[in-house]
């Protein structure tokens, strides 16, 4: 019989050193204002910012989640879950997006709702796995901040494609240099009273110049992509219609397979800031003319969700070849890593609240 007991405590004890440390269910939780979480959400965020491809650079606004996980044979996994909001900065503008406005309510703000793995190995973060997407405010949350203030439009509604064809006429107009075509709708927004529809574009350089220009269709962008990013405003009057528009260029570089986040600088104002859509200002420019817009990347009905602007990150396997999966969580009952019962999160909002 004791021999027996000997055993079967030998087996007991064989089983536990056999299990991982954490059993892949063990976790520890930090704040959402921990600061060791805010540098693994600044990675998250420069992850983001530099492989946008189209819209605009993202701002985080709150941590709503943190776990971290060990892994095996060395480090730490932490899984996060952030909101951001849109700024008003390009994803192809160099401004860091620290320097970034974030675009308000009364704007119609857009959030996005992202979820990360991150590996922390030797003291530095890197991007596992990274998935986002994106919404614009409803139309109550600004209404109770701007009664009167444009909503987002939709990109393919006639009255922006017209918009968009006569800013973009007005800015080859003024080129002495390259025509442009359209490589990308950004936003737009609608005034009823009086028609006016605000518009924010993406240009590119084509090997045609400008005032020779018989067929846009004949001409083809260059091979080093010269970018530029437009604000353009169209009013119909009884007197006539009146279009604004001002763009700022982006030195030439070479097209990306993906943004790699070194962007390019901005090189200088091609015209008069355009008006804002919530306060329509008197145009400078009169145009008529109309320009077929060339047919861009497939859009979302009123802005680009992050869930399309950047590609997905598949899961990294680690040094010993083991992949890193935080599908499994405790079951009821089950004890994880010590560490206080109460946690704070989601943490704290920077901006305002979407």
């Amino acid at each position: 019989m004791q021999c027996l007991i000997l055993l079967l405590c030998l087996a007991q004890l064989w089983g536990c050193q056999s299990v991982p440390l954490g059993g892949g269910l063990a976790y520890r939780e930090l704040s959402c204002d921990d600061p060791e979480t805010e540098q693994a959400a600044g990675v998250a965020i420069t992850f983001i910012n530099a492989n946008l491809l189209k819209g605009f650079k993202q701002i985080l606004n709150r941590i709503d989640k943190v776990r971290v996980w060990p892994r095996r044979p060395v480090g730490e996994v932490f899984e996060l879950e952030l909101d951001t909001l849109e700024t008003t900065c390009h994803a192809l503008d160099p401004t860091p997006v620290e320097n970034c406005t974030v675009r308000q309510v009364a704007q119609h703000a857009v959030e996005g709702d992202c979820d990360f793995h991150l590996l922390k190995e030797d003291g530095k973060f890197s991007v596992l796995s990274a998935k986002c997407d994106s919404s614009p405010d409803s139309a109550e949350d600004v209404r109770k901040v701007c009664p009167k203030c444009p909503l987002l439009a939709p990109m393919n509604d006639t009255r922006v494609v017209q918009a968009i064809n006569k800013a973009l006429a007005a800015f080859n107009a003024q080129s002495n240099g390259s025509y442009y075509l359209l490589v990308e709708i950004s936003r737009a927004q609608i005034v009823p009273v009086p028609p006016y529809t605000y518009v924010e574009f993406v240009v590119a350089a084509t090997d045609c110049v400008a005032k020779e220009v018989t067929d846009p269709a004949a001409c083809n962008l260059l091979a080093e992509k010269q970018y530029g990013f437009c604000k353009g405003s169209h009013i119909q009057r009884l007197g006539g219609e009146e279009v604004e528009v001002s763009c700022t260029m982006f030195q030439a570089q070479p097209l990306p397979a993906g943004n790699n986040g070194g962007g390019p600088t901005p090189v200088a104002d091609a015209a008069a800031p355009a008006p804002s859509p919530a306060n329509p200002a008197p145009a400078a420019l009169v145009v008529a003319a109309k320009v077929a817009a060339p047919v861009g990347p497939p859009v979302s009905p009123v802005h680009h969700d992050l869930r399309h602007s950047f590609p997905s990150v598949a899961s990294v396997e680690s040094a010993s070849g083991e992949s890193f999966s935080v599908k499994k969580q405790p079951k009821p009952g089950t004890a994880v890593a010590a560490g206080p019962l109460v946690r704070p999160c989601p943490g704290r909002i920077r901006h305002f609240k979407v």
